[in-house]
């Protein structure tokens, strides 16, 4: 079953434009990863999914309907959750009051309940539930931003660069999260800097340079490839 289709897809910030002629899928709980260099247009392909950059032709279907020129909170609704890769916390609140505030508006009963389950999923974060955000660890913080967009049940997480400047350990610790989630019935977009370990944790991978899709295709088959390496050496332009 396919949960997302992204077909031509071109876009980036008003009239600039970043990523061209991008198509891709995700299926139902698969983990898709999007890799390339800095600069290559990975996180403006995320973000035009969400619903946050410019879309200027092409489309996006999600769960069979075509969100193209939805506006964000109506992609959260539907089931599309987004992870930035900066500001994803209320520092100056609790780990708990930052979940409450990633489940606004759902009942009592199921607030706690999804809250509980996200307390499984990083134990780390139940014995710091009363905690200010802004005193976590930077894995903590990571640990939270992911579980704040859980909080709602998406069936499709864009996670932009998770692991971004995390040290090696919490680096695994957060893709093998990312793993548990895929195993709790989620799909999930991968963008990442660590290319060899984002691969290693997903189904399939998507290698971008110069604002385009230069190769894709199983990521196993990726790890070995030559052209990975190569994919890197390509043009550059900004994300």
């Amino acid at each position: 079953m396919t949960i997302l289709e992204v077909k031509d897809l071109s876009g980036g910030y008003g009239k600039l434009a970043i990523v061209f002629d991008a198509s891709l899928t995700v299926g139902k709980n698969e983990i898709v990863a999007i890799v390339g260099p800095n600069g290559s247009g990975k996180s403006t392909l995320v973000k035009m999914i969400a619903g946050i950059a410019t879309i200027h032709r092409g489309t996006v279907t999600f769960m069979g309907r075509d969100i193209t020129r939805e506006p964000p909170e109506k992609r959260v609704t539907m089931g599309l959750g987004y992870l930035p890769q900066t500001n994803n916390i209320f520092p100056d609140m609790s780990v708990e009051e930052n979940l409450e505030m990633g489940g606004y508006g759902l009942d009592e009963n199921t607030l706690r309940s999804r809250m509980e389950a996200v307390f499984n999923l990083f134990p780390e974060l139940k014995d710091r539930k009363k905690q200010r955000a802004d005193t976590l660890s930077g894995g903590e913080r990571q640990m939270l931003a992911i579980s704040r967009v859980l909080m709602k049940d998406p069936s499709l997480l864009l996670l932009d660069e998770p692991s971004a400047g995390l040290a090696p350990k919490l680096v695994e610790r957060i893709f093998r999260a990312v793993r548990e989630i895929r195993d709790m019935g989620k799909s999930i977009v991968l963008v990442e800097q660590h290319a060899k370990r984002a691969l290693e944790a997903s189904d399939r991978g998507i290698v971008m340079a110069g604002g385009r899709i230069v190769l894709e295709g199983e990521s196993k088959q990726l790890l070995s490839s030559q052209d990975l390496r190569l994919a890197f050496f390509m043009g550059k332009t900004s994300t």
